[in-house]
């Protein structure tokens, strides 16, 4: 017998298809599903899982090894279930939970000049496998894109970790208070005043008008400005990059220490770090938790071909780069990037 059909017996065949409104279990609940069966239900959630811990933990890795603990532990309790919510629910719920034990036992805390050490990208190509959901509604779009942002997620990890859940459950799932405070064991109250603080927290870290950090769909003016900065690059043109640089510019480089606010700082630090130095550079267009990115190769002779660089993944605001957030080349196999481009005459 087939898991799905050992599914459809119990009455939980669908679910996934249709979000938080889904049906609940049969009345038999889980203690029936056999493990292959219990497997092929959990793993249609699996990217809208990771996505919720990437949220909370700003970590690709560390997201990926907490879905992994939510399915060994939903596995271990299915007996718990009881049908009063739908799995998906009761997935996050696990999830969640997962995630606050994991703060509980390291917690990092963001760097003094606020730069996230830990923060890893996020492939849009991964993103496109999440559920269509509510995918008509222009606000759940809107929501599910800005709250992927990394200027979203540097500033979600600069709260406690029981405000951070609170936030996600509320603002980005649209979680009903009660239901929150069910997963918590909190109160309503409480729940409701976590949530007024991380609201206040996310304001004070994230760029001071919304319009500066939400990204929405890239126009023609910000595919241009990404052609001009990816050709500035390539040609080691500091002085044209700069011209395409906001005067408050950001720049940072996790997990390396370091970030730069402004113009000058951010040139300074190419010019000293021997940018204009770099010869033979290719690039590769491609985009990062829903915003343009860069990948950057460079020629090394002895092995004949182009290998990775940098990432780098920018935040366009009016016309210009607000912000440009630097990954090591350890990120461009997640990312789906070739691992090298091969050469172009050069000797």
């Amino acid at each position: 017998m087939s898991a799905d059909t050992r599914l459809e017996e119990l009455g939980v065949s669908g679910l996934g298809e249709s979000g938080l409104g889904e049906s609940g279990l049969g009345e038999s609940g889980l203690g029936e599903v056999d493990e292959p069966a219990f497997s092929g239900l959990a793993e249609r959630h699996r990217r809208e899982l990771h996505v919720h811990c990437y949220r909370m933990l700003g970590s690709f890795e560390d997201a990926e090894d907490t879905v992994q603990e939510t399915f060994l532990r939903a596995w271990r309790r299915r007996e718990t279930f009881e049908g009063r919510s739908t799995f998906r629910a009761w997935l996050y719920r696990i999830a969640t939970n997962a995630c606050l034990d994991l703060l509980a036992k390291c917690r990092p805390e963001p760097a003094t000049g606020g730069e996230v050490l830990w923060l890893q990208p996020y492939p849009d190509r991964l993103l496109d496998e999440l559920p269509a959901g509510d995918a008509d509604e222009p606000e759940t779009v809107a929501v599910a894109r800005e709250t992927i942002e990394l200027a979203y997620v540097v500033a979600v990890q600069h709260l406690a970790p029981r405000p951070r859940a609170v936030l996600i459950l509320r603002d980005v799932l649209g979680w009903p208070a009660k239901d929150v405070a069910e997963l918590l064991g909190d109160s309503v109250n409480s729940v409701n005043s976590a949530l007024q603080r991380a609201r206040a927290g996310m304001r004070e870290h994230l760029p001071a008008e919304r319009q500066d950090w939400t990204g929405g769909e890239e126009d023609a003016g910000t595919r241009e400005l990404v052609r001009r900065y990816t050709d500035a690059s390539v040609a080691t043109d500091v002085d044209g990059l700069a011209a395409l640089l906001r005067d408050d510019v950001r720049c940072s480089m996790p997990p390396t220490p370091g970030l730069y606010v402004g113009r000058e700082a951010v040139v300074n630090d190419w010019v000293e770090s021997g940018f204009q130095d770099l010869k033979h550079l290719r690039a590769v267009l491609t985009s990062v938790n829903r915003q343009p990115a860069v990948a950057f190769y460079l020629w090394r002779k002895q092995e004949g071909a182009y290998l990775p660089l940098t990432i780098d993944v920018l935040r366009v605001t009016g016309g210009a780069i607000a912000e440009i957030i630097t990954f090591h080349a350890d990120q461009f196999p997640r990312l789906g990037l070739p691992e090298r481009l091969p050469a172009d005459g050069i000797e």
